[in-house]
């Protein structure tokens, strides 16, 4: 239907995450129409974030700068007995606008398909080795204590907090999850900060 260049971004663009053939023709024609100077940016923004950016040893947040940890992890004013585990970036970032935690994380990457029975692409096996020995992963004078699973209030999410419950027993910490102060089905990246520090506070 269109010359292969756009046929070839459309299908790039529909890999992303929330956007169908339609929308990712929009992106497209947007750039087809846009000034030269001004998709020249879009194109160096891409390069530079996949040059200059870095995912923590420990948590996987992404940061700039030298050195294996993210400025979180490397803050050694955080509380390293406890890890809040969360989805993806994005809710970090919204417990983090809380100001009402200030203890480590861990981004599992996704949640479990309830289609399939064993997960196979988020972190689960990472999060283990980083709980057994924190040193290989450069955090020193971290004594785990406390495992806060932060994952969605979706069924894909309550799948992956049991599951990871269960995989996290025989280990000897505290294990908590929110509490149900977030609406059912939704997201933590779009909770307000109010219900997002009464459902820390209220975890168990």
């Amino acid at each position: 239907m269109y010359p292969p260049p756009i046929e070839n971004l459309i299908k790039q663009f529909s890999k992303f995450p929330t956007v169908g053939p339609r929308t990712a023709a929009r992106f497209v024609f947007y750039l087809l129409r846009a000034p030269e100077e001004e998709v020249k940016k879009i194109i160096e923004g891409i390069s530079n974030l996949k040059k200059e950016v870095k995912l923590c040893s420990f948590c996987f947040k992404p940061y700039t700068g030298k050195g294996n940890l993210c400025e979180i992890c490397y803050d050694t004013t955080r509380d390293r007995t406890k890890i809040c585990v969360v989805e993806k970036e994005m809710d970090l970032e919204a417990i983090e606008k809380t100001k009402k935690y200030n203890g480590l994380y861990f981004i599992l990457g996704g949640t479990i398909p309830l289609l399939k029975k064993e997960p196979k692409k988020i972190r689960i096996n990472e999060l283990i080795e980083r709980i057994k020995d924190p040193v290989i992963f450069h955090l020193f004078n971290a004594s785990i204590q406390e495992i806060i699973i932060a994952t969605n209030p979706t069924p894909e999410g309550d799948a992956t907090a049991n599951y990871l419950e269960k995989k996290l027993k025989p280990f000897n910490v505290r294990i908590t999850k929110l509490g149900r102060g977030l609406p059912i089905g939704g997201e933590l990246e779009y909770a307000d900060e109010e219900t997002l520090s009464e459902a820390l506070e209220r975890r168990k």
